[in-house]
């Protein structure tokens, strides 16, 4: 065999790229949930003209804690179910089109106390299940990606999901919410139906987008290996003993576990009280904050797409951690910053400040969440991502109340002062990093106490 010879055959067999682009399209739609419907415009319509008076928040986020509840107990059977019955995609498929029709139905919310309800349980339900459409969407990374590319097929997910949330909220803001009547399809503004009509393109922007996917022919790794059935309290006892098993055989795997569940959790407050701060603190106005929000999605896209280069390259571990510190920096820097400072000729405002910092903030979160997702894939087995993945979402929701309860206690004792907030993130950040400490980069598959009855699929 000659070297050249020798050297295509050591080499990874090509990506599929148009499966990578299909999945990547999915997220790009799939983004509408969060950014529309979660948080820029619907939530908030909720929160302000369904239920005023705080009523709206109140019954919001009582749903929202019922649905991580659900999500906490449920999510990892759910996907140990799907892995052994070889109905990863399926579910995906079945999953999706139950979040696009909920999403729909937020249309007939109307701006009245008498729809409260409705509302808050339509998008608690709706966040219900699109963290299900999420479980098995992030499994099939382990299906269109090897292991040495992982992270920047991750990466390029990640990135399009940003993106996507960056032109739908652009255009159910510009085209239905800001301005005068008519709005975009010659709306008024009776009974709110330009708002409400925000719902209508947000769902038909996530199925045309994920159709792709949905309806492309796929052998998914949990097809190749499929189980006899076995009951839910079976399930639930194999749930168990993978998380004892991890703790006995695979340290690695159970502190990325715990680790990723810290540090994702302030990384989630970055973009959650990121708007807040801008506001309270440093003196954005709501056009100010829409405006950085867009480029706040902007740079996270950009380093999602540049760290999942380096992920590839140095390994999952080393981005996650070098973001994080940079997160943890970058945030103690800007707690100094909401006064106006000199250096040297230059005059930094809040603002500029806020500008600055915070877009960085932004630019570090991408990779983080992107390679911690990739870190993940590299440990799943791919006919088993699905349970692992359910896991880590489980693991997330776990410490949830993490960031918020050590806010809500830094203001109390703060006096109510918001700069607070930066702390509570920055001491979270710094715990997750801690706990990193005792995570090395992936070296092949975790080891997951095998207990299936294997048959031919």
């Amino acid at each position: 065999m000659t070297s050249t010879e020798f050297a295509q055959a050591a080499a990874p067999a090509p990506l599929k790229k148009r499966l990578i682009a299909i999945w990547s399209l999915w997220s790009w739609g799939n983004a509408t949930v969060s950014a529309v419907m979660v948080t820029f415009v619907f939530g908030t319509y909720i929160a302000d003209a369904v239920g005023p008076g705080g009523q709206g928040t109140q019954y919001l986020t009582t749903a929202n804690t019922v649905a991580g509840l659900i999500i906490a107990l449920t999510a990892p059977v759910i996907g140990q179910r799907a892995d052994n019955g070889g109905r990863r995609r399926r579910w995906l498929v079945i999953n999706t089109l139950i979040v696009i029709a909920l999403v729909a139905a937020c249309f007939f919310v109307k701006p009245d106390q008498a729809y409260l309800v409705l509302g808050v349980t339509l998008m608690a339900t709706m966040t219900l299940f699109d963290e299900f459409a999420n479980l098995n969407y992030n499994s099939m990374i382990t299906d269109i990606s090897d292991a040495e590319r992982m992270g920047r097929v991750s990466g390029i997910g990640w990135g399009s999901g940003y993106l996507g949330g960056i032109v739908i909220l652009a255009i159910v803001y510009f085209g239905l919410v800001a301005g005068e009547p008519p709005h975009m399809f010659g709306l008024g503004e009776d009974e709110m139906v330009n708002v409400r009509a925000v719902a209508l393109v947000a769902a038909a922007w996530f199925l045309i987008f994920s159709l792709p996917l949905l309806l492309t022919p796929m052998k998914t790794a949990d097809q190749r290996v499929v189980e006899e059935k076995v009951s839910i309290l079976e399930s639930y006892r194999r749930l168990i003993g993978l998380v004892i098993g991890l703790w006995a055989e695979d340290r690695n795997t159970f502190w990325f576990l715990v680790s990723s569940a810290i540090y994702r959790d302030g990384l989630s407050a970055v973009f959650t009280y990121g708007a807040i701060l801008g506001v309270t603190v440093f003196g954005f106005t709501t056009s100010d904050i829409l405006l950085f929000g867009i480029a706040g999605n902007v740079a996270a896209a950009a380093g999602a797409f540049i760290g999942g280069w380096f992920d590839d390259r140095v390994g999952p571990r080393r981005v996650i951690a070098t973001c994080v510190t940079a997160l943890i920096i970058t945030a103690a820097i800007l707690y100094f910053l909401d006064v106006q400072r000199s250096i040297g000729p230059l005059v930094l405002t809040p603002q500029t400040a806020f500008w600055i910092f915070g877009l960085l903030l932004c630019v570090f979160v991408g990779p983080a969440q992107s390679s911690s997702r990739a870190f993940l894939a590299r440990l799943a087995p791919p006919s088993r991502a699905g349970e692992l993945f359910g896991l880590y979402a489980t693991a997330g929701r776990s410490v949830s109340f993490l960031t918020p309860g050590l806010i809500a206690l830094l203001l109390f004792t703060a006096g109510g002062d918001d700069k607070a907030i930066i702390i509570g993130v920055v001491v979270i950040l710094t715990a997750g990093l801690a706990t990193l400490a005792l995570v090395h980069n992936p070296t092949g598959p975790a080891k997951m106490r095998e207990h299936r009855i294997l048959r031919s699929s």
